[in-house]
């Protein structure tokens, strides 16, 4: 948005010209005034000249939006083609959800409430009342956050507290991360189906978002010419500040929950319309003028929030306290002579105040890069606009592979924003930036996001995200048992999940961390989750690890549940040969789940006596005692049980035997991480071969009360599969495992490399042999990391980087940056780390970014792990994660890779 101040202000000479959007492509006319079309070096030049202002081109008139508001219908004032309900305005369900819903919000037996439900005009965000008024943040949740949303008594809550609803009028909407889920009672069913359609149309939309739109779905992503329309005027005073558009406005729904209203009150009613009968003004904002600043108002729309939090007297205007305010919200702490003298530079008016224009020009002085910038400008020269064969040479120096001008042409039509630079197949620094920020640009292979593997091996061939005690969301102490942590779990892509059955009141058996205080579900309901949730994110086979320690009547009971619930989903027999060679494929077994647990030897008759299956879970030196007491209460395997352990027969693994043996592929060994090491230690290569050919599951120590993890990259080394983790506690073993299972789809299944799949292998990841690669990573910048303590203003972090190297014992390595001081804004580094990798096909590479502390331990920032074979070289972005592997966007990392294999 340009403001009429802004025409008449004259750029600095030393500043650079600044690319211009253009809402409608606009023929170019060589200088000689001819109609041949120029040569690229000319037309370069011209569209240049065009972009920065120089050779003025007339712009047409921008046509009005036709969505429409759904309070009074009326039309908007401009075009929003990224605005996530365009199409969907007419739409019955999410015309609903707009008007609201009074819906039943359920927490436990007793506490029943009713809250206001509103979906938000920017088809965003939903509002909600609540009783205590908070930060306006925390009364909406955002559409982008929701995970699914369950018709009828589909969660543990509803389950367990909702009987006195019928199942048509509830829905359970569950949240990525570790938002708890939110459970609905609606007063009919019908109401109930428009929210469930509702949010599904939202989801779908959202999602097949291209780039430009995901950018454009903000409410002041509106891109329009780049300059002010002559014919539209200067704002008026009814208009909104430009950075306050599409942000709650003092009265909305956001900034004022339904209660109590003082006399005279314009805060909106339920059916939108204030007191007094004026319609409620649209979120988008009314009149606005379509000179949206293309760059500005795409690439950075997150710090609209941010300025109006720092407008403290909300007069649209920033004095030099409120900015100064506004940068410590934004995590850099400036020199106040520096800060000042940029602040004079932008304020045109001599008022000690910046408004509209001024502000702006502040905001995009802040938030220059000039290191891509630099790397731009390498390529396109003193034009300032890229062509597409300059595009191509960039492209093959980050190392794509098989580029070619065709698909630098495609880049150019799907990062660019400028239409006329798009129409000669140009690119401007804005698209270039886009371009680097999008998934393509990233730094993890955008073609190892879905399944490029080999699914037709056998199943010991493959890493398998398995989960240790998953039915926690806490510590094996006194946490939380629940199925939901059953429906996160395959939500992150896990594909054994653990069942520790007991016996139960009634005949029921239940699951829970025997013999302590954590809570206790049934053995029902979770088979029920299994079979409702396990095959939403992933087709491949799910493993259900048995812990048993269930009589015999009971264990019939577990049988009968599994048959009848998963019905033909469950494997009850072999697919081929009764004594299969070898496991079938991650393909064969799509859509099907596999018992682990005891069986009955095939010459034991139904009184014969064996072990229960309960995990080794002490200290070596108490082995025996625990074999002893457990001969001692040795409970019988029931045939019906016995039966359904097909493809993963639970056996302890005593020793291994150096000299190959008849493979046995159906049996499953389950070890505690310290035998496992012992084993990696004393016999490294044996135990490689035979995790070639069967299963080992290795699990965390008993001795691990808080539910801490160990280093899973140990067990992977040795070509373990089934390395369980706790995926309740957060932490570098959970991120190792995030990194490692990324990738092929997450689909939970990752193909070995081709060292530990051979049965006659010589590889030790005790002795990997001399280095093959050779990996530089230059840290150049970051942009935006969060501020760790935002209950103090004055807090900035220091942060420096990290990148850690985890893979055999000889590769893993950790080298950090300097600390840059009082800045999480924009620091710069520039600085190389090199690493010296011997087995590179196994190692995962983890940025960290933390907040140095000269007196205590560093504060974790951020972080983001990967494999190595599936990092891109070249400049890349980093999209920082948190602890629990939410997003951190829009904090990055800006890097140059390298990779030299020899």
């Amino acid at each position: 948005m340009l403001c009429g101040r802004w025409r008449s202000c004259r750029r600095r000479p030393e500043e650079p010209p600044l690319p211009a959007q253009v809402a409608t492509p606009v023929a170019l006319v060589p200088p000689d005034g001819g109609s041949r079309r120029p040569g690229l070096r000319a037309l370069k030049k011209m569209v240049s000249r065009a972009l920065s202002g120089q050779n003025p081109v007339p712009f047409p008139p921008r046509p009005a939006c036709t969505t429409k508001c759904h309070r009074g219908q009326r039309a908007l004032p401009m075009a929003c083609p990224g605005c996530l309900l365009q199409g969907l305005t007419e739409d019955e369900d999410v015309r609903a959800m707009l008007r609201g819903s009074r819906l039943c919000k359920i927490r436990s037996r007793t506490w029943h409430k009713e809250r206001l439900y509103r979906l938000q005009e920017d088809g965003l965000s939903v509002w909600f009342q609540r009783r205590i008024p908070r930060a306006p943040s925390q009364h909406i949740f955002f559409v982008q956050h929701i995970e699914a949303v369950r018709e009828g008594h589909q969660s543990e809550g509803l389950r367990r507290f909702g009987g006195a609803f019928p199942p048509a009028r509830c829905l359970t909407i569950a949240f990525k991360g570790r938002r708890k889920n939110l459970d609905l009672a609606a007063a009919t069913a019908e109401e109930a189906q428009c929210w469930v359609r509702g949010l599904a149309k939202l989801r779908a939309r959202l999602d097949a978002m291209s780039q430009r739109e995901r950018l454009d779905q903000y409410p002041a992503g509106c891109r329009g010419g780049g300059r002010e329309d002559p014919t539209l005027g200067t704002r008026g005073p009814s208009q909104s500040p430009w950075w306050r558009r599409g942000l709650p406005r003092r009265g909305s729904p956001v900034l004022a929950p339904w209660g109590p209203r003082a006399e005279g009150s314009t805060a909106p009613r339920p059916g939108g319309t204030p007191r007094g009968g004026v319609p409620g003004r649209h979120l988008w904002g009314e009149g606005r003028r379509p000179g949206c600043r293309g760059r500005f108002l795409s690439a950075h729309t997150w710090i609209h929030a941010y300025l109006h939090r720092a407008d403290s007297d909300q007069d649209s205007k920033m004095s030099f306290k409120e900015i100064k305010n506004l940068l410590r919200m934004v995590n850099v702490d400036m020199n106040d002579m520096y800060a000042y003298r940029l602040f004079k530079e932008c304020d045109h008016s001599n008022n000690e105040r910046l408004e509209g224009a001024e502000i702006e020009e502040f905001l995009r002085r802040l938030l220059k890069r000039p290191e891509l910038e630099e790397i731009f400008h390498r390529y396109s020269g003193e034009d300032r606009v890229l062509s597409a064969p300059e595009l191509l040479e960039f492209l093959e120096d980050q190392g794509e592979d098989g580029v070619t001008l065709a698909h630098a042409q495609k880049l150019i039509h799907t990062y660019e924003l400028n239409e006329t630079a798009k129409q000669h197949e140009l690119m401007t620094l804005d698209g270039f930036m886009m371009y680097l920020l999008s998934p393509e640009g990233a730094a993890l292979d955008p073609a190892h996001t879905c399944v490029f593997q080999d699914m037709d091996q056998p199943l010991p061939h493959y890493f398998i995200s398995s989960s240790h005690n998953t039915y926690l969301t806490d510590s094996q102490i006194g946490g939380l048992s629940s199925t939901e942590a059953y429906v996160r779990a395959f939500a992150q892509g896990c594909r054994c999940v653990e069942l520790d059955c007991w016996e139960g009141p009634g005949g029921e058996p239940i699951i829970y961390h025997g013999h302590t205080l954590t809570s206790k579900i049934l053995f029902r309901d979770v088979v029920q989750t299994v079979r409702d949730h396990a095959f939403t994110l992933s087709p491949y086979p799910v493993i259900l690890s048995l812990e048993n320690h269930c009589g015999l009547e009971q264990q019939a009971v577990m049988a009968r549940h599994l048959r009848t619930i998963l019905g033909d989903a469950l494997v009850t027999e072999a697919l081929g040969a009764q004594t299969p060679e070898e496991l079938p494929s991650p393909e064969q077994l799509k859509g099907r789940v596999l018992v682990k647990g005891k069986k009955l030897p095939a010459a034991r008759s139904e009184d014969g006596r064996i072990l229960s299956d309960q995990e080794e879970e002490e200290e070596e030196e108490e082995e025996e005692a625990e074999a002893a007491e457990q001969r001692r209460r040795a409970k019988q395997i029931s045939p019906e049980l016995s039966a359904l352990v097909v493809y993963c027969c639970a056996t302890r693994l005593r020793t291994l035997h150096p000299n190959p043996v008849p493979p046995q592929p159906c049996q499953v060994s389950s070890l505690n991480e310290r035998k496992a090491k012992k084993l990696i230690r004393e016999a490294g290569n044996s135990f490689v071969r035979h995790n070639a050919r069967q299963l080992t599951r290795v699990y965390p120590l008993g001795l691990r009360m808080n539910s801490a993890n160990y280093s899973p990259q140990e067990m992977w080394n040795s070509g373990c599969q089934l390395v369980a983790l706790n995926f309740q506690t957060p932490g570098y073993e959970m991120d190792l495992n995030a990194g490692r299972f990324l990738v092929n789809g997450q689909c939970g299944y990752i193909l070995k490399p081709a060292c530990l799949r051979q049965p006659d292998t010589t590889f030790d990841p005790e002795c990997p042999g001399p280095p093959r690669t050779t990996l530089t990573i230059q840290v150049l910048t970051a942009q935006q990391l969060p501020k760790l303590n935002t209950e103090k203003p004055n807090s900035i972090v220091d942060p420096l980087v990290r990148v850690e190297i985890h893979g055999v014992p000889a590769d893993c390595a950790r080298k950090e940056t300097n600390y840059v001081l009082n800045n999480g804004f924009n620091p710069r580094w520039g600085q190389t780390l090199q690493f010296q990798l011997r087995a590179p096909e196994l190692v995962l590479v983890r940025f960290v970014v933390e907040d140095y502390d000269t007196t205590s331990p560093n504060d974790f920032v951020g972080q983001f792990t990967l494999p190595l074979n599936s990092l891109k070289q070249g400049y890349r972005h980093i999209h920082l994660l948190s602890k629990d592997g939410a997003s951190l966007s829009p904090a990055t990392l800006f890097v140059h890779i390298r990779v030299q294999r020899f």
